[in-house]
């Protein structure tokens, strides 16, 4: 096995372990990860399968990883806030200002 495989296989490794230490309490946060996961490992397949080569495989890994990530962010859900929902509102003097979504928003009377 040459230096260059298993300073791959070691790098892989220590980022996986590491990864799961990682304390993520937003389910964005986790969604984001596993996408990113799934998406290098999809990446690099796709890499290797077209280019047959460690360049192709490297940067499949990392398109894949970024295009995961994004997919896994934009698909997870969103945190309520503690208010729930908020909107904008503008006043009679035109002043814009944010406050906690009510009918007024849904109906299109703001």
């Amino acid at each position: 096995m040459n230096i260059l495989r298993f300073s791959a296989i070691a790098a892989v490794a220590a980022t996986v372990a590491l990864a799961g230490c990682s304390e993520t309490t937003s389910p964005q946060d986790r969604s984001a990860g596993t996408g990113a996961l799934v998406g290098a490992a999809g990446g690099a397949l796709v890499g290797q399968a077209i280019g047959r080569n460690t360049g192709s495989t490297l940067v499949g890994a990392a398109g894949g990883a970024l295009l995961g990530a994004a997919v896994g962010t934009a698909a997870a859900p969103r945190q309520q806030q503690p208010g729930g929902e908020m909107c904008r509102y503008r006043d009679r003097n035109g002043k814009i200002y944010i406050a906690p979504c009510d009918e007024r928003y849904y109906s299109g009377r703001y």
